[in-house]
């Protein structure tokens, strides 16, 4: 139940925060709220593997948040769901790792029929990690 810990209504997202907009159909019987923490989770720490090291790394500071679900307008069943990542899950100056993180692991994903990116707003703080013109 990802829910519980990766849907955060009550969250205010940072200027530093990578945003993601996801268009999402669930399964039949899953509610949105849990489809857009399943997206949440599975883009970020929900697939990281229980180490010793868990004692040392803050869940909290690295999970992606589902902050925000609403319905698409003349659409039964889809949602957009809006996700905030932290900066700290990203290798910096890296366009391929922050791309494999957001969506290399969530198209397939059960408790989802569909899923499409709809829009990704990448603050100046990451953008100028990456080297080439300023």
């Amino acid at each position: 139940d990802y829910k519980l810990t990766y849907y955060t209504p009550e969250y205010e997202t940072k200027d530093t925060d990578i945003l993601a907009a996801f268009r999402v159909t669930p399964q039949p019987g899953v509610p949105p709220e849990e489809a857009g923490a399943a997206v949440a989770a599975e883009s970020s720490t929900g697939t990281w593997t229980t180490v010793w090291t868990d004692g040392l790394t803050s869940l909290d500071r690295y999970k992606g948040r589902c902050y925000h679900i609403e319905p698409v307008v003349g659409e039964e069943n889809q949602f957009i769901a809006y996700v905030a990542y932290p900066l700290d899950l990203f290798e910096e100056g890296s366009v391929t790792n922050m791309f494999t993180s957001i969506v290399g692991n969530v198209f397939g994903f059960k408790a989802l029929r569909a899923l499409r990116l709809e829009e990704l707003r990448i603050p100046p703080a990451y953008s100028k990690t990456f080297q080439g013109p300023p």
